[in-house]
């Protein structure tokens, strides 16, 4: 396997440029690359870069894919009757979800989602709303158009 920099040289449209940071963050940030076993402070920026790129395409109509995760309280009245019903609203953009029982009162869903950012960010924002939620987290990234433009 090649290691960063042989990858680094070996791709011809990569651009170098430097960034002046204070001491004491950039102390901070080689621990974080030491702990997280990065071979290089390029590697993440790269993957800074990218994803700050996928989270602005959270606002736009850009294609994104990505996760719901919800823990909420099972014995809530209506919630979960609630929650298929907002599903079923956005039926073109969820592939798939799975519902866990967690104990006799709390359940979690996992809402695979893929489709325009917008869209996904609205039904996020309606399950979210919902009460009886105990935790609520979305993830989302780029569906591959993103990273293959900006990684070449």
């Amino acid at each position: 396997m090649l290691s960063f920099k042989e990858q680094f040289e070996l791709m011809p449209n990569l651009k170098r440029f430097s960034v002046a940071v204070p001491e004491k963050l950039l102390e901070k940030f080689d621990s974080y690359i030491q702990k997280e076993g990065y071979p290089n402070r390029s590697k993440v920026i790269v993957d800074l870069i990218n994803k700050t790129l996928i989270r602005d395409s959270w606002h736009k109509k850009e294609e994104v894919a990505g996760t719901i995760v919800l823990v909420f309280d099972h014995h809530k009245h209506n919630l979960s009757r609630k929650l298929t019903e907002i599903q079923h609203d956005f039926y073109e953009i969820i592939i798939s979800s799975q519902h866990i029982h967690f104990s006799h009162d709390s359940c979690m869903e996992i809402i695979i989602v893929k489709g325009q950012a917008d869209k996904i960010l609205t039904l996020a924002s309606k399950i979210r709303r919902e009460k009886g939620i105990f935790h609520f987290e979305i993830v989302m990234t780029g569906t591959g158009d993103i990273l293959h433009q900006t990684n070449h």
